[in-house]
């Protein structure tokens, strides 16, 4: 989440106001006639596959259009995102796109999507919002309505590959002492905005596969993603305004709680992207749990920030997270963290067997990436992943009402 966190999420990742990974007009875009409008900038690219990667700004997206742009038997790659970045990899191309309006367009069509991924060998579906927390129906119009657009544009297009990003936090409830498959119950946590969105668009994908038995569905479920590019784009979907992040370094923090159920797994977000590439050029269907080792508890933490262990109780800890959210003060919801707390840890094994895939990072040093990016203000020339907002910075983040809005 991502979660997305795409941004540590398990997916985790989110655009400069809160977002994650989502498409928009742009100034340059096609609604807007610009550079990047037409059907020419979906269209270059040499011979060889033919990707469009839906929500490619964020944690997730830079991550899979850099693997996908380095592959040889990939010869061209669609970036869509609500807001066209100054990042250019190889062999990409980017469209201005917003899977979050019903009239979502392109060449000024009101049949965008569909128009869009007509001719592509696979769709990468990765947008997602992780904000507004204080407004569900807002990130449930992107994430959900938003996705089923992309789901029918698939298969009105005639596309023979999806690739959808959902996550560890689709997952019920589950055992932290051992680890479960695939087959584990995708009923998610029902507290949970991103939980029971992620959730729900299983059951949407289940019935997909049923009425277009010839799209090759991939289902990606890895744990919390991180990277050292996306550690400021996390900051304020997560912590919000108020966390000194320079300050965030080992020797500083002194103490790290123990609480029950804090065990959990993570990923670094460029080996989440090299599953993606595998499952792209590939032949596999179906879901894949991604995730590293060690799993990630106050012990690891501790570790990476020279602090000690303190048990704590849990109770007066949701208090004070869910009293700073309902003040505006953080803008993650404390039902995510509750979420957080009751996730199964996952096995791996069928990715690393069918895909032929392997993390090059140990969990540890994913997170540890992470921590420096937030202490070095790390970010990317993308208006997801910018080391701070425009015109304004935090004052601008505080006028989002902190989870208020996007």
């Amino acid at each position: 989440m991502t979660p997305e966190p795409e941004t540590g999420g398990p997916e985790t990742g989110g655009p400069e106001r809160g977002e994650s990974e989502r498409g928009g007009p742009e100034r340059g875009g096609p609604e807007s006639g610009g550079p990047e409008s037409g059907a020419s900038a979906a269209r270059t690219g040499g011979p060889g596959l033919r990707v469009v990667v839906v929500g490619a700004t964020g944690n997730v997206g830079t991550s899979v259009v850099r693997a996908l742009s380095g592959d040889p038997r990939v010869g061209s790659v669609v970036g869509v995102a609500r807001r066209v970045p100054g990042w250019s990899p190889p062999k990409t191309t980017w469209v201005s796109a917003d899977i979050g309006r019903e009239d979502t367009r392109y060449d000024g069509r009101t049949d965008g999507l569909t128009r869009l991924f007509r001719g592509a060998d696979a769709v990468v579906h990765l947008a997602w919002i992780f904000q507004p927390t204080h407004r569900p129906s807002t990130t449930w119009r992107t994430n959900v309505l938003g996705a089923l657009r992309v789901f029918r544009a698939v298969a009105d297009a005639g596309v023979p590959a999806l690739v959808h990003a959902s996550s560890v936090g689709a997952y019920s409830p589950g055992p932290k002492d051992r680890r479960v498959d695939e087959s584990w119950p995708t009923h998610g946590w029902p507290e949970a905005a991103y939980c029971r969105e992620k959730s729900y668009l299983e059951r949407a994908l289940d019935s997909f596969e049923r009425e277009h038995p010839g799209v090759r569905v991939v289902r990606m479920r890895p744990g919390f993603l991180f990277k050292r590019e996306a550690a400021s784009e996390q900051r304020r979907l997560f912590a919000g305004p108020f966390l000194p992040q320079r300050l965030v370094r080992p020797g500083l923090v002194p103490v790290v709680p123990d609480l029950p159920g804090l065990r959990m797994q993570t990923l670094h977000t460029d080996d989440a992207a090299e599953a993606y590439r595998l499952a792209v050029a590939g032949t596999a269907r179906g879901a894949f749990n991604l995730a590293a080792d060690p799993v990630v508890d106050a012990e690891v933490l501790a570790g990476l920030l020279d602090a000690r262990v303190v048990r704590v109780p849990l109770r007066p800890l949701r208090t004070a997270l869910a009293a700073s959210w309902h003040s505006h003060l953080l803008p993650a919801s404390p039902h995510l963290f509750d979420a957080v707390l009751r996730l199964p840890l996952m096995d791996a094994e069928r990715a690393r067997g069918e895909l032929g895939w392997s993390p090059r990072w140990t969990a540890d040093e994913a997170v540890a990436a992470f921590l420096t990016g937030l202490r070095n203000v790390a970010g990317m020339d993308t208006p997801t992943l910018a080391r701070s907002l425009p015109g304004g910075g935090r004052l601008r983040e505080l006028r989002t009402g902190v989870g208020e809005r996007p």
